[in-house]
């Protein structure tokens, strides 16, 4: 939670390239966990590049682009280069489905169903998400009241439910008559598909989502091994 916290603030420009965090008695007194988990924290952010930790020195940020965390969600990655997103809702409805739960997993046949479409201002949709998450809280009364601030992630969040853990699968695949419509483009056109399952750390189903990515505004990059 204190990896997640930090990255969120460097991704969204509260803490800049260039800028040093607050060491790591100050860090653990403002979360309230012990240093050893403070470092624990810089460490992950240390692997992920967001920083880099020097003796004497301490954390400074090294994050300057807009690197994809899917945890955050695809809005907050593309808005954290500055571009301005726009986000619509397609749907949001309760789906009664028993293939769904032996597929996911989860406690119930019952879930909720939230598709949204999000364009850059002025210019054509860049992405299309279709989430399935469990029918429970603050989630199960989006139906009737909407999304928490008009965002999924704050609704995931008020429903109680904390991602901990994540498949995620990505190919690229032609446009269908219905996708291309919503995003404008010709059928057939080439996109980046992302399918990602999220659970809590004691393994219970949160979301699937599956994104169809504008190839043009969405990349993937791996790494494997330690760094030396």
């Amino acid at each position: 939670m204190v990896a997640d916290a930090l990255r969120d603030a460097i991704a969204t420009g509260r803490y800049r390239a260039g800028e040093r965090l607050p060491g790591e008695h100050d860090l653990a007194a403002r979360y309230e966990v012990s240093r050893g988990t403070v470092r624990a924290a810089l460490a992950d952010l240390a692997d992920d590049e967001y920083i880099s930790t020097h003796g004497g020195v301490g954390s400074v940020v090294t994050f300057d682009g807009a690197t994809l965390d899917p945890r955050g969600g695809w809005a907050r990655s593309i808005a954290a280069s500055g571009t301005e997103v726009t986000t619509r809702i397609l749907r949001i409805e309760r789906l009664d489905s028993p293939d769904l739960q032996a597929e996911l997993d989860a406690a119930t046949p019952v879930f909720v169903a939230v598709d949204r479409i999000r364009a850059v201002t002025g210019e054509r949709p860049v992405s299309l998400e279709r989430s399935i998450l469990p029918h429970v809280g603050r989630l199960a009364s989006a139906i009737i009241e909407g999304l928490v601030d008009d965002s999924l992630t704050a609704t995931i969040a008020e429903a109680g439910l904390i991602p901990s853990s994540a498949e995620q699968w990505i190919d690229v695949v032609p446009l269908d008559t219905n996708d291309a419509r919503l995003l404008e483009r010709a059928d057939g056109t080439p996109f980046l598909r992302s399918r990602r399952v999220s659970r809590t750390a004691e393994g219970v189903f949160v979301e699937r989502v599956d994104s169809l990515l504008d190839p043009d505004r969405f990349r993937l990059h791996m790494r494997f091994g330690t760094a030396p």
